[in-house]
C-alpha cells in the first residue's frame, strides 16, 4: 500500500496512512515525509507502536538530535534518555507529579504558544512526539500555520517584520507562568539568542513568521513596544482560521516543522490522569541569522538505522 496523506485542515496538517514506522527503516521514507512536511507542516501518523529506540532511530534520519534541557541539571533524575524531552506528567519513579512539583510548574509553559527550542542559537527543526498514554479528556495539542499567517499580513506589516530580529529566551517564557527556578548552570547553558522574525523555507518556497512565547522583545526597539508587537503578531497568527487541534490517541505519532508552526498543549486533569508523551527534536542547520541571505531548509543526509 503506498503512503497516502489526507488533509485535515484547509491550510496545513496531513494524516498519513500506508506506512509502519515501528519496523525496519525504508531509505525512501524520510524523503517522502520531508516532502509531505513541506506541504503540510504537521503530519499525523495514527497507530504507530514505537518504543524509545525506534523513535530515536527514526528522528536521526532527519538530522542530528537535540539534547533535552532537562539533562542540564545533574541534581534532577531523568525518567527518559537525554535525547527525549519528557512532556509527561510523570516523575522519575513513573508516578504522577504532585501539585507543587517544580518540573510540573516548568512544563505549564507548554500551554503557551511556542516553537521548540527557538531559545537555542541553533533552534529546533523537526519534532517527533509519540503518545504512549493519554488522559480520558483534555491534553490536546493545537498547531498554528505561520506560513498562512504571514501570507495574510497586510503589506505594511510585511514591510515592518521583514528584517526584524527578536531575542528568544527560555527564562522569558517560563517567567510568564511564574517559573524562575533555574540554576546558574542552566542560565549559563541557555543564554538568550537572536532569531529572525521572518524566514524563507527552501522546501515549501514560502515565507513564514518565526514566533514563540520564548520571544522576549524586538532587538533595537524599546522593550515594551517590542513585546506588544510580538503579542499582536502571535494573536494574529493563532486566529481559529490558522489553527488545528489534535485529539490524541495512544499510539499517535506527530511530526511537525518548528520553522513554520506554533503549537501549545491544552490543559487536562494532570493530578489524576497519566499522560505519557515523549518528544525528540532535530536541530536546524544553523542559527536563523546565519541562514539570512539564502533559503532555510538544507536537507539532512538520511541515514538508515541499524538494528
Amino acid at each position: 500500500m503506498p503512503i497516502r496523506v489526507k488533509s485535515l485542515h484547509p491550510l496545513f496538517v496531513g494524516s498519513v496512512s500506508g506506512v509502519d514506522l515501528s519496523g525496519g527503516s525504508d531509505r525512501k521514507i524520510p524523503g517522502v515525509i520531508e516532502a509531505a512536511l513541506d506541504r503540510h507542516a504537521v503530519l499525523v501518523f495514527p497507530g504507530q507502536a514505537l518504543d524509545d529506540e525506534r523513535q530515536i532511530c527514526l528522528a536521526r534520519q532527519f538530522g542530528p538530535l537535540e539534547k533535552s534541557i532537562g539533562a542540564i541539571r545533574k541534581d534532577r533524575k531523568a525518567r527518559l534518555r537525554s535525547e527525549f524531552a519528557d512532556v509527561s506528567n510523570l516523575n522519575s519513579n513513573n508516578g504522577i507529579r504532585s501539585q507543587d512539583d517544580a518540573w510540573r510548574m516548568m512544563l505549564l509553559a507548554n500551554e503557551l504558544w511556542h516553537t521548540d527550542s527557538s531559545f537555542k542559537r541553533v533552534p529546533g527543526k523537526f519534532s517527533l512526539l509519540s503518545a504512549r498514554e493519554v488522559p480520558p479528556a483534555g491534553g490536546e495539542t493545537e498547531f498554528a500555520d505561520l506560513r498562512a499567517a504571514y501570507d495574510a499580513l497586510d503589506e505594511r506589516t510585511k514591510q515592518i517584520v521583514e528584517d526584524l530580529v527578536a531575542e528568544h529566551s527560555i527564562f522569558h517564557s517560563r517567567s510568564l507562568v511564574g517559573y524562575t527556578d533555574f540554576t546558574d548552570e542552566e542560565r549559563a547553558a541557555l543564554p538568550p539568542v537572536p532569531q529572525r522574525v521572518v524566514r524563507m523555507l527552501l522546501g515549501s518556497r514560502r515565507k513564514t513568521l518565526y514566533l514563540a512565547s520564548h520571544a522576549s522583545h524586538i532587538v533595537g526597539w524599546p522593550v515594551g513596544r517590542g513585546r506588544r508587537f510580538l503579542r499582536d503578531l502571535i494573536d494574529f497568527a493563532t486566529q481559529p482560521r490558522f489553527v488545528y487541534q489534535h485529539r490524541w490517541h495512544a499510539g499517535d505519532l506527530l511530526i511537525w516543522d518548528n520553522r513554520c508552526t506554533l503549537h501549545r498543549a491544552r490543559p487536562y486533569d494532570d493530578l489524576n490522569h497519566r499522560r505519557d508523551m515523549r518528544r525528540v527534536t532535530t536541530e536546524d542547520s544553523a542559527s536563523t541569522l546565519e541562514l539570512r541571505g539564502h533559503h532555510d531548509g538544507i536537507s539532512a543526509t538520511h541515514n538508515a538505522c541499524s538494528h
